[in-house]
């Protein structure tokens, strides 16, 4: 049974209830007037912003990942080694930095290479061949100590410098293959083959009973060429016979012994004549006669009789003369029978050759009339072919670089970012990705915010756990089928990167920049009039605004730079209802 307290108490918490109920309905009860008042808009009034006077800075976001730069898609041009058989992988890509010279793989235990250069491996470079991607080779391994010429062209000196350079790294250059080598050798024994064929036919064709007489004349008048050839040789080297220089002898020295019997009767004639016959002077003689010059002893007498010595030296002079004509006529007897000699061994000379070109003819003539001619021609024919198809062969004959034993890449040391194929597995596709040794951010703008950008802008990368890095961009690419433009973002420094690769980051493009504080108002606060002038409204008591002409510079981030009849904290109009 409840108390008299209790019962009052119950009354108050009714009356309390009611009167809130009635309360609550009272507010949501209004009158038409309440309502309409209720509905009425707000007095107009300006929204205004105060002008600053700040630095502004201008950006573009761009959204992207930090990755290794440069990816480049690696593939074999072609087989490894010198067979077309099934290309397996023995030893797979591995991770890490490739440098020039460096095994990248081995397909069917032969090695893939890596060297630098621009012209990708596509063909196999055999001897003899030439060409850019050869020359580029020839570079790669000069750069690696082996000498090798830079002539473009695949010769026996770059071969060895190929063979070198495998062998420095435990492999063996690739030789001709078991089927290139066998059809070498057949190439040879067709040569030898050929040989023999035309050696038995000319054989057959020499020995044959109607040109044999034809060759013994031919021989004969060969012989008598050079018979007679050196015979007009041997009297064109000496003046003249044995028996024409015994005449000339005699007949020189019979002149110099009628020289000699001259002179003598010449001296006995001059002794004659000389001395005249002398008379005794007696003992008593005084003194010299008045009429007369003095002698020693002696006085003259009658001349001596001269006539016969006289007649001696005419004769003597005369057996000269005689001499001398007869070793004048020795001499042109000798000339003339030289000249005559000699033109007669000439004319043995020319009949003798006459005879060899005869006989020479006659012997052609004969060997075309041969029953055995077509078949020594055919032979000679063959011979040829089978030489030019074996020197053909062996110009491209010798050591090979097979296309997918060198992998070019654009720029060394580079980075092994992805492997693609394992051990085991057929090398039908790319085999791995290689990257430089760089980071780059990847990302994308759309097209406007592209137009803002180029290459060299600074830029700052800003990771997700809030690390800022400087860098720059470094290149723009052309629009994808989304209509986005590719960035990419160069960092200043790599270091502390390595453990964030793959990861996303934000970048922030510098594009323009205030070197001072200057005046900034909302870009919204700038209107263009008709006359093209762009101006403020500065309100100068609340409702009141006057006009100012300005001049806008750098805009950024819905801000805009303005110079003109304006102060910082001058209040300016962004919109009035």
């Amino acid at each position: 049974m409840r108390t008299p307290r209790g019962k009052l108490l119950l009354v108050l918490a009714v009356v309390l209830v009611v009167a809130g109920t009635g309360w609550g309905v009272g507010t949501l009860l209004r009158s038409p007037a309440d309502e309409a008042a209720a509905r009425k808009p707000p007095e107009p009034s300006l929204v205004t912003v105060a002008v600053e006077r700040r630095e502004l800075v201008a950006t573009v976001v761009v959204s992207g990942t930090l990755e290794y730069g440069s990816p480049y898609p690696v593939s074999l041009a072609g087989v490894v080694g010198g067979s077309e058989t099934a290309q397996r992988a023995t030893r797979a890509p591995r991770r890490g930095t490739l440098a020039e010279g460096a095994v990248m793989m081995e397909v069917n235990g032969r090695p893939v290479f890596v060297f630098s250069g621009r012209m990708p491996m596509h063909r196999s470079v055999v001897l003899g061949a030439k060409g850019a991607d050869v020359r580029q080779l020839q570079k790669a391994l000069r750069r690696l100590g082996y000498r090798a010429p830079a002539t473009g062209v695949f010769d026996q000196a770059t071969a060895a410098a190929v063979s070198r350079f495998y062998a420095k790294r435990g492999y063996e250059a690739q030789q001709p293959t078991l089927e290139l080598r066998q059809r070498h050798d057949d190439l040879r024994r067709a040569v030898r083959t050929a040989q023999e064929v035309l050696a038995t036919e000319r054989k057959a064709l020499d020995q044959g009973k109607d040109v044999l007489p034809l060759k013994v004349r031919l021989a004969n008048a060969r012989q008598d060429l050079r018979e007679a050839e050196q015979a007009l040789k041997s009297a064109r080297a000496q003046d003249h016979t044995t028996e024409d220089e015994a005449k000339a002898e005699a007949a020189e020295s019979a002149v110099r012994a009628a020289e000699e019997k001259l002179l003598a009767a010449r001296q006995e004639l001059a002794q004659a004549t000389a001395t005249p016959t002398a008379t005794p002077t007696p003992a008593h003689t005084l003194g010299p006669s008045p009429t007369t010059e003095p002698t020693a002893g002696a006085t003259a007498g009658p001349p001596a009789d001269t006539r016969l010595l006289e007649l001696r030296v005419a004769n003597a002079g005369a057996d000269l003369a005689a001499a001398r004509s007869a070793l004048e006529r020795v001499r042109e007897e000798a000339d003339t029978e030289r000249a005559k000699r000699l033109t007669e061994l000439t004319k043995n000379v020319r009949v003798a050759r006459e005879a060899v070109v005869t006989a020479e003819q006659a012997l052609r003539q004969a060997r075309q009339l041969s029953p055995v001619k077509l078949k020594v021609a055919n032979a000679r024919s063959d011979l040829a072919a089978a030489r030019a198809l074996l020197a053909e062969f062996s110009r491209t004959y010798g050591t090979v670089v097979p296309p997918g034993e060198v992998v070019f890449l654009p720029r060394l040391p580079a980075r092994l970012h992805r492997p693609t194929v394992r051990a085991g597995e057929l090398v039908d596709r790319s085999i791995a990705t290689v990257t430089s040794s760089t980071f780059v951010v990847s990302g994308s703008v759309d097209a406007a915010e592209a137009e803002r950008l180029k290459a060299g802008l600074n830029a700052s990368i800003e990771t997700e756990a809030g690390k800022i890095v400087p860098g720059t961009v470094t290149s723009l690419g052309g629009r994808d089928a989304k209509g986005a433009v590719p960035v990419t973002i160069t960092p200043a420094s790599m270091k502390g990167l390595k453990k964030l690769a793959g990861a996303a980051v934000t970048v922030r493009v510098t594009i323009g920049a205030t070197d001072r504080e200057v005046l900034v108002v909302p870009a919204a606060a700038v209107v263009t009039a008709a006359d093209g002038r762009a101006r403020v409204q500065v309100e100068t008591a609340p409702d009141r605004t006057r006009e100012v002409e300005v001049r806008t510079g750098l805009s950024a981030d819905g801000a805009v730079e303005v110079t003109g009849d304006l102060k910082p904290g001058d209040m300016v109009v962004i919109n009035s209802a």
